[in-house]
């Protein structure tokens, strides 16, 4: 069939992380670029080696980490050359993180700045800080959930473009107490 991926899509649509392996695996900001990498389909450690301007045996010890945790698995083997070639994928298209800790956000926030920083096209980034009751903030992050869940890919041949949505409420200011 002409129309088919190359590839199985991975298993689940979300995976909620939430193990510590899972937060220790994301504590690195490589594991964080290959993880990105692998969002639209798989790759060998070369290939991944390649277009992340890494070592192969970086990518492979920080692969074996990721598959460990669950993150990653092996959706195809192929035989070149008296070897065996594997294709590593994500275990799934969405990878929500239901309590973040500071180290993965960290190490997330961290392997952005590179993908920015190696960015060929202009970038957009914007901090801004709302005031907003609950309601309008639970308003306002379902319908960032609704706009980027709700974009329509282009075809294979387009570039990758990333985007991280986060909407928080900041902490009060340390030492100081409410007013009545």
């Amino acid at each position: 069939m002409p129309d088919q991926p190359p590839y199985p899509p991975p298993p689940e649509d979300v995976q909620e992380i939430g193990a510590p392996e899972q937060f220790a695996a994301l504590a690195h900001p490589l594991r964080q670029r290959l993880l990105f990498a692998l969002g639209h389909r798989p790759a060998t450690i070369s290939q991944l080696a390649v277009q992340l301007d890494a070592k192969k045996g970086n990518v492979a010890h920080h692969l074996k980490v990721l598959r460990e945790a669950g993150l990653v698995h092996i959706a195809e083997t192929r035989q070149v050359r008296g070897g065996t070639e594997q294709y590593y994928q994500r275990t799934a298209r969405h990878m929500v993180v239901a309590e973040p800790r500071a180290a993965g956000t960290a190490a997330m926030l961290a392997a952005v700045a590179q993908e920015l920083d190696r960015s060929p096209a202009e970038t957009h980034l914007a901090l801004r800080h709302l005031r907003l009751s609950p309601a309008k903030a639970r308003e306002l992050g379902e319908a960032l959930a609704e706009l980027v869940d709700g974009v329509e890919e282009d075809i294979e041949d387009q570039p990758v473009h990333g985007v991280l949505v986060a909407l928080y409420q900041q902490a009060p200011p340390t030492g100081t107490t409410s007013s009545a």
